[in-house]
């Protein structure tokens, strides 16, 4: 018998023992598949989000028209029954302005509404500028194609000359491209603190 037909022999032998090593090991090393997987939603839930038309953590990304960045984002939306406005839980949004600042807002709800460039915050609105300003309201109208919004109620606020309350307020540029101002009207009230303007 000459070499090439010895290895073939050998081969023969080998070739099948380590297929069968091969094949054992993969099962011995193999893990047992959990098929009792629990789903985190009951069916309750379940009929509720296809009821509601449920979206979880939803997000709005656009540029005003001056290429300001509007960011808005919530917990959780619900289109509601046929003809309800959409509402959003844990509405959250932030304002990059031209010039580096930010305006943040925070809320308990919202809405938003694409077809006409318009958010609402509604429910503990808190409005925070980079400037140290804290504003809090119960509504706040935003536009999301320029810099502006308005509250129709009251606000409260503190800032660095001290605390303040006025029976409105608006933000927005007076000027095409100027920088955003914040004013106040309806009644404004100041607590001057000295202390915080001079740290």
């Amino acid at each position: 018998m000459d070499g090439h037909s010895r290895m073939v022999q050998f081969f023969k032998v080998v070739l099948p023992l380590v297929a069968i090593l091969m094949l054992s090991t993969v099962f011995l090393l193999s893990r047992s598949i959990e098929t009792n997987v629990t789903v985190p939603f009951t069916q309750q839930d379940i009929d509720k989000r296809l009821a509601d038309q449920v979206v979880t953590q939803p997000n709005y990304r656009g540029t005003t028209r001056k290429g300001e960045e509007v960011q808005i984002e919530a917990i959780r939306a619900s289109q509601g029954t046929e003809g309800a406005i959409p509402t959003a839980a844990e509405f959250r949004g932030r304002l990059g302005l031209s010039d580096g600042g930010v305006i943040t807002l925070d809320s308990n709800s919202g809405l938003i509404r694409p077809d006409k460039n318009t958010a609402t915050f509604v429910g503990d609105v808190v409005i925070t500028s980079t400037d140290g300003t804290e504003i809090t309201t119960d509504l706040l109208n935003t536009s999301l194609d320029e810099i502006r919004g308005d509250t129709p109620g009251q606000v409260n606020g503190t800032g660095i000359i001290g605390n303040f309350t006025a029976g409105r307020m608006t933000f927005g540029t007076e000027k095409k491209d100027g920088p955003v101002h914040i004013i106040f009207t309806d009644g404004v009230k100041l607590v001057y603190e000295p202390e915080k303007t001079e740290r």
